[in-house]
């Protein structure tokens, strides 16, 4: 039984309300890119729920990846601008890998992508000139489909071979100040995430189409936070698991307004790694 089963009830908490997919006569789809003139940006609906959110930090040592699919990690940096590409791929990157493959037992770990975020109030998400907002709808970044496919996409004629064993898409997800009290991340212990929740979407570029889950309602689901994280915190986010013998394989998360934050609080900056995980069984 999930630690977070046995202990959840008990720990403090905020009301608040995340935006779940709502009833839909067609495939969700969302642009990653400027849509063409006349297309919405999604065609997703929007249902709103107020749920308990509750606080992981007390649970934190008994919080397992593969079991509730999402994990805090102490992890400090030496990048000192986490703006500037280059150190972010010579200096973070690195930290990254060994810190996934420990928190693993990975035998290789592959970085494919980095987003940062930094909250302008009333801006657009992938508007033109905007920086990238914190995401507001439940969703997961990939599905059984395309955790594959984004190893054949990079891997070429390895691909068949790697998929031969477990591969997994983990995000490892990290405030770029702290304390971090605007927009903080919620995620959704796996044990409590039905197949039927997770509804494949479309995630439309410029020259290729990606798919992800958007997630229904369950009011089963257990969501959970890490208030005011700091720069040398951390969380693993899995996105995807090859194994399907009952460990978490796809953990919905989204960014929240926290109730009890304060009026006068640091805008959101955050950075987001996205990677390929390999194991050798």
């Amino acid at each position: 039984m999930s630690a977070t089963v046995r202990s959840f009830e008990t720990l403090p908490s905020v009301l608040a309300e995340l935006n779940y997919l709502g009833p839909m006569n067609e495939r969700p789809y969302n642009y990653a890119t400027e849509p063409p003139t006349g297309v919405p940006q999604s065609n997703a609906t929007r249902e709103t729920h107020t749920v308990p959110i509750r606080d992981a930090r007390p649970i934190a040592s008994e919080i397992s990846l593969d079991r509730d699919g999402f994990m805090l990690l102490p992890h400090r940096t030496a990048v000192h601008d986490f703006w500037d590409d280059a150190e972010i791929r010579n200096t973070y990157y690195p930290e990254v890998e060994a810190a996934i493959a420990e928190a693993t037992g990975a035998s290789r770990v592959f970085i494919f992508d980095h987003t940062r975020r930094k909250r302008v109030p009333g801006a657009v998400d992938r508007a033109t000139g905007t920086p990238r907002q914190p995401a507001t709808r439940v969703h997961v970044d990939h599905t059984a489909k395309s955790g594959p496919r984004r190893v054949c996409d990079l891997f070429g004629d390895e691909a068949e071979e790697l998929l031969k064993r477990r591969v997994q898409v983990i995000n490892l997800w990290r405030p770029i100040r702290g304390p971090l009290r605007d927009a903080p991340l919620a995620l959704c212990d796996a044990v409590s995430v039905l197949p039927g929740d997770l509804v494949p979407a479309d995630l439309i570029y410029a020259n290729r189409v990606g798919e992800t889950y958007a997630v229904r309602y369950n009011p089963n689901h257990r969501w959970f936070y890490v208030p005011a994280m700091e720069r040398d915190e951390a969380i693993l986010i899995k996105c995807f698991d090859s194994a399907a013998d009952g460990r978490a394989r796809f953990v919905p998360h989204t960014a929240f307004e926290d109730p009890s934050a304060p009026a006068d609080l640091l805008p959101r900056e955050s950075i987001e790694i996205r990677s390929l995980v390999f194991h050798r069984a």
